[in-house]
This record gives structure tokens, sequence and C-alpha cells, in this order.
């Protein structure tokens, strides 16, 4: 069994107006000290696979296929055994 774990952020380039929203409620509160601030979403998929090198080539296709719009959106992807 392996777990994949999958952290998609937009990209750079790409406006983030909840991470803004937050941004400026914590600018609000006193927290002058951080600069940016970006939002994301953080899935894991447990997989079974017959190897590591299996199991990340499965979460990939998934990412690339369902959970990530590679237009706005990057993501990292890590693969542990359970």
């Amino acid at each position: 069994m392996f777990v994949a774990k999958i952290n998609v952020t937009l990209k750079e380039s790409v406006l983030d107006p909840q991470g803004q929203t937050v941004l400026r409620t914590l600018h609000d509160q006193g927290k002058l000290q951080i600069q940016d601030l970006r939002v994301g979403k953080y899935i894991e998929i447990k997989l079974n696979a017959s190897s590591q090198k299996e199991a990340e080539e499965i979460a990939k296709g998934i990412c690339e296929s369902v959970l990530v719009n590679q237009v706005i959106e990057t993501y990292k992807l890590v693969v542990e055994s359970q």
C-alpha cells in the first residue's frame, strides 16, 4: 500500500483571490510581517501498487488528468510506502 500526498497551488502568475483575502485579514489583525500568502489544496490517495514507481505513475496520471488544471495550477507529489 502506498499513499500519494499531493499539494496543488495556483501558479505564481495567477491571481489568488482567496489568498489575498486571508492576507488582508491577517494585515487587519496587525500581522504585517506577512508579505504574501497563497491558498491551495491538499489531497491524499491510498494506492495498491506493486512498486513505488508504479504508485508514482498512477498518482501522476490522476493529478494530470483529474486533480490539477495545468493551465493555472501546479502540484507537488510525494508517494510514501505505508
